[in-house]
């Protein structure tokens, strides 16, 4: 059973990324945050950078269904598919949350397309 702690940073990463609500973003990703993007040619983001881009992408709402499935979970951690489908192309993220004392923070993001 995911807790509301979890559901509700994993809600939250959701909506920073997918409807530009870019408050509170700092305190949702993990000192040691990284992303990557899976493609031909394999990209890995520093946290710094993610935050700088979900920062410039404030307001902005993505055209796109978005879909959460819970991999795995535990009391300290939580793998998550979020799954955002356009009109053209699908991304996948997959997103690992690790509980920070009574904090639950996203520590990474791996993004695929199709």
């Amino acid at each position: 059973m995911v807790s509301p702690h979890t559901k509700e940073s994993l809600e939250h990463y959701v909506a920073v990324t997918t409807e530009g609500e870019s408050a509170g973003v700092e305190q949702l990703l993990a000192e040691d945050f990284s992303q990557k993007v899976q493609s031909a040619n394999a990209q890995t983001y520093s946290r710094e950078a993610v935050v700088k881009s979900l920062k410039k992408q404030k307001g902005e709402k993505l055209n796109c269904t978005v879909s959460t499935d819970i991999i795995e979970e535990s009391a300290d951690y939580m793998v998550a598919k979020v799954t955002l489908k356009f009109e053209d192309f699908t991304k996948t993220d997959l997103v690992t949350l690790v509980r920070e004392g009574n904090n639950w923070k996203v520590s990474s993001s791996v993004n695929t397309y199709k």
